[in-house]
């Protein structure tokens, strides 16, 4: 499998223009996409412009099977006020949020669907039905949530977890968090994904708590705790992404600089990194939940159909890897 991570050093970035979609490695996965069975996928609530849209996008595509569900007769007309025919496209009806999310976990749980993709509803709407322990889509690993970013500032595809789900993730929660991306990353072409393990800082405070998990979770990839990465941390967020202040403060590891994966002491910080990343360094994101017994296609209400179409390509990577490594 060819590592995608490393691409062209030298760009320009100008925050105030926007991107084409395929400025960097997104384009990449939508193309590999294209040698893969389209994944079934269950469309909970697209009552917006960009979430039936960025769903109509991607079954055009070939990259999903979508089942709309909601209200029929809504998003029939919501349909063509944009201008997208549903016609080939199975409805599944449902009155409210709450019952879409119920009716789009049962058909995963069931096996009849392969992800999960939320439309305009709430994010905790769609979660609830989900993560029931008994009735849900769990599994014996933490979900987390992964940013996967396109930055025309950064020469690598970069992963930033969890941003989304786990507030204040304990060390064992921490575990499972950079497992999940480490295996997230395989899936899009990073054989051995380089982990940077953020602070503040680069050294072990006693009084800083996110140190001291960097450094336990290192120790715990020494010993076979956590595989298929390289793990380094307490890192600050200059050091993991630049050599250059790496070499200033004479940090070397082969991590410094050069981080495929951002691991972030709590969802407030990498919330806030992923969306500085996006409005002002012209990052492009897209979304994704691992862990449970499905890719969950997550993103933002505000996201555009551009990003749900690359988030839907990153969830059917991810099913295929799982089911069919050798195809992927």
């Amino acid at each position: 499998m060819r590592d995608l991570a490393t691409l062209a050093e030298d760009v320009v970035v100008d925050p105030l223009v926007g991107h084409p979609a395929d400025f960097h490695v997104f384009h990449q996965f939508i193309e590999r996409c294209k040698t893969l069975p389209a994944i079934t996928t269950a469309v909970v609530w697209p009552l917006s412009d960009v979430a039936l849209r960025g769903a109509v996008e991607a079954a055009a595509a070939g990259i999903i099977e979508p089942t709309l569900i909601g209200p029929g007769a809504e998003m029939k007309a919501l349909a063509a006020k944009i201008g997208v025919d549903l016609a080939k496209y199975p409805v599944v009806e449902a009155e409210t949020e709450p019952q879409a999310a119920e009716k789009a976990v049962v058909l995963c749980r069931t096996g009849q669907m392969q992800a999960l993709m939320k439309g305009s509803l709430h994010t905790d709407e769609l979660l609830k039905p989900a993560m029931a322990r008994d009735t849900g889509l769990r599994t014996p690993r933490r979900v987390s949530h992964v940013f996967i970013m396109d930055t025309p500032a950064y020469a690598r595809t970069l992963l930033i977890t969890d941003a989304a789900i786990n507030i204040e993730p304990d060390l064992e929660s921490k575990v499972d968090i950079v497992q999940n991306a480490i295996d997230l990353a395989h899936a899009l072409g990073i054989p051995e994904p380089k982990v940077a393990l953020l602070s503040a800082v680069e050294t072990v405070n006693p009084k800083i708590a996110s140190t001291l998990d960097a450094a336990a979770l290192c120790k715990m990839a020494d010993r076979g705790q956590i595989t298929g990465g390289i793990l380094d941390g307490p890192l600050a967020f200059d050091t993991a992404v630049s050599l250059k202040a790496a070499a200033i403060k004479k940090l070397t590891s082969p991590v410094t600089g050069q981080a495929d994966i951002l691991v972030v002491p709590d969802l407030e910080s990498g919330n806030m990194l992923a969306k500085q990343l996006e409005y002002l360094g012209g990052a492009q994101l897209a979304g994704i939940v691992l862990g449970a017994r499905v890719p969950t296609i997550l993103t933002s209400r505000a996201d555009s159909a551009e990003t749900r179409l690359v988030s839907c390509a990153v969830a059917s990577l991810l099913h295929h890897a799982k089911e069919s490594p050798a195809k992927v």
